[in-house]
């Protein structure tokens, strides 16, 4: 296993002390097989209480009251993790897995709330696009039909970092023919459901140069579910498996569900004057392969 330093610094001004009221914070790894916490600090101003829990999603989440008015929230969280390299289940058995996708009765009751389309209104159009990529492909392995739809956004929509909140409709994302990692793990998982696979959303980092140089923020893809090998990460923005370098810290069936930071203040909105997000990275291990997000001021 190695061991990584995340720092993941969130601030936000304003032109007057303001009142803030509860945020939820979702910074936390997800702890597992591959994945342990060595430790974590939450540094945050001005004066506060704070209360961990579970979501239904089995992420850990903090909920924090302010108790100081203040002209700037600073939010800094500072994990130290150790990793172990991904490899298969040995339970998988073959590469391939029979699309249609068929659940067992166990799981059905938990996969079928992540067959549900997000965008319903949206359907058509999705499924329109996808029927447009898996064209002339006659397999029927669903593994190889997600790998596709996954190369295709990489292939065919452009990276745009954007500095609004939420993400685009998956509509938006086709039309544009671009998007942020958020905007393209979204449309990846309305595209999922609309074969009747389970997908849901994942935010985390994503362990490159961008983020060694402190020059990132977090990430986003997609985990879709097969029967046999589990939840499975395809990354749209880099075309590609999930891996070593992808570090989940929220999942949820919507992407409002794994905002790493979010709440309210008590004021006008031009009392706000922006906020800045800045995620760092430091390790023994070699510097990772370069990436499409190492370039960028930020990952999305």
């Amino acid at each position: 296993m190695t061991r990584l330093t995340i720092n993941h610094e969130t601030v936000y001004r304003y032109s007057k002390p303001t009142r803030f009221g509860q945020h939820r914070l979702v910074l936390r790894p997800r702890e597992g097989h591959d994945l342990q916490i060595e430790s974590m600090v939450l540094s945050i101003t001005p004066g506060f209480s704070i209360e961990w829990s579970r979501d239904v999603f089995g992420n850990s989440v903090a909920l924090v009251e302010f108790l100081e008015s203040a002209t700037e929230l600073r939010i800094l969280s500072s994990v130290v993790i150790r990793r172990a390299v991904r490899t298969p289940p040995a339970s998988a058995g073959p590469y391939m897995v029979a699309y249609p996708v068929l659940y067992d009765e166990l799981e059905q009751t938990v996969a079928s709330a992540y067959q549900v389309p997000t965008y319903p209104d949206e359907l058509a159009q999705v499924s329109g696009w996808v029927k447009k990529v898996l064209a002339g492909s006659e397999s029927t392995d669903a593994v190889g039909k997600v790998s596709l739809l996954n190369q295709a956004i990489f292939r065919d929509m452009r990276y745009q970092r954007r500095e609004t909140k939420g993400v685009q409709r998956p509509v938006e994302t086709l039309a544009e023919k671009s998007g942020s990692c958020r905007d393209m793990a979204t449309l990846l998982m309305e595209a999922c459901r609309s074969l009747g696979i389970a997908a849901r959303f994942s935010s985390g980092y994503l362990d490159c140069a961008a983020a060694r140089a402190g020059m990132a923020s977090t990430h986003a893809w997609a985990e879709v579910y097969f029967p046999g090998w589990g939840w499975t990460g395809f990354d749209p923005t880099l075309g590609e498996l999930t891996s070593f370098k992808h570090i989940a810290v929220g999942v949820s069936n919507h992407p409002r569900g794994v905002m790493p930071v979010s709440g309210r203040f008590y004021g006008n909105s031009f009392d706000y004057l922006g906020m800045k997000v800045s995620v760092k990275m430091d390790s023994e291990d070699p510097q990772p392969a370069t990436s499409p997000l190492a370039s960028s001021p930020s990952s999305p």
